[in-house]
């Protein structure tokens, strides 16, 4: 009985040729399936042979200093900082969004420069000092956070903790900065909503002032 799913042209594929379209593509998945577990195995083999050890992904006990606190948590090598902080310390400034180090919503301070949260591992930030957006206010609120209230530099705010992090880095090290240094310095950052000229204006007014 012909198949229902073949037109009639595979269907005349399959009778001189012995299968069709399906059967073709069907084989061709599971030759590609084989192949790829082949290469793994293959890159196993020659890691064993050259003696490459593989750390245990058994959850060890680290300690970090975040926020001016040193803190302990055990958690495995593959875990990222962003984890850690969200699910761990529950400082939940940083945001969970792309996961691809592509927006800047999860952005903290390591050692004074800003850095993506979930591209970090957090054994990579033992050591560092480590700065969330609960961590900036000085007295009642930062400086930077009060700026982008001035000039109304947020609408959902899902963005905002990473903008005032990352903007709290920029006007660290470019004081005086202009339109041009603004765009460029906070471009690892996004902002769905499109807030950017509140955002620029709320960092050029920081960087005049030095963050203060």
């Amino acid at each position: 009985m012909p198949d229902p799913g073949l037109s009639h042209r595979d269907e005349n594929a399959r009778t001189k040729s012995g299968f069709s379209r399906r059967d073709f593509l069907r084989g061709s998945g599971a030759a590609v399936a084989a192949t790829t577990l082949s290469q793994a195995v293959s890159e196993n083999a020659e890691a064993q042979q050259a003696g490459t050890k593989v750390a245990p992904g058994k959850a060890t006990a680290i300690q970090l200093n975040i926020n001016g606190k040193g803190v302990s948590v055990t958690v495995e090598p593959r875990v990222t900082l962003l984890d850690v902080l969200r699910d761990d310390l529950s400082l939940t400034g940083a945001k969970e969004a792309c996961d691809t180090s592509n927006c800047g919503a999860c952005t903290v301070l390591i050692d004074g420069k800003a850095a993506y949260a979930c591209s970090v591992l957090a054994h990579q930030a033992v050591g560092k000092k480590i700065q969330t957006a609960e961590g900036l206010a000085t007295g009642d609120n930062d400086a930077v956070a009060k700026c982008f209230v001035k000039h109304d530099a947020t609408q959902c705010g899902y963005c905002t903790p990473g903008f005032v992090v990352a903007t709290r880095a920029f006007v660290a090290a470019k004081p005086n900065a202009t339109v041009e240094d603004v765009s460029k310095g906070l471009g690892g950052n996004i902002c769905r909503c499109g807030t950017y000229a509140g955002v620029i204006a709320a960092a050029l007014e920081c960087s005049k002032k030095g963050g203060n």
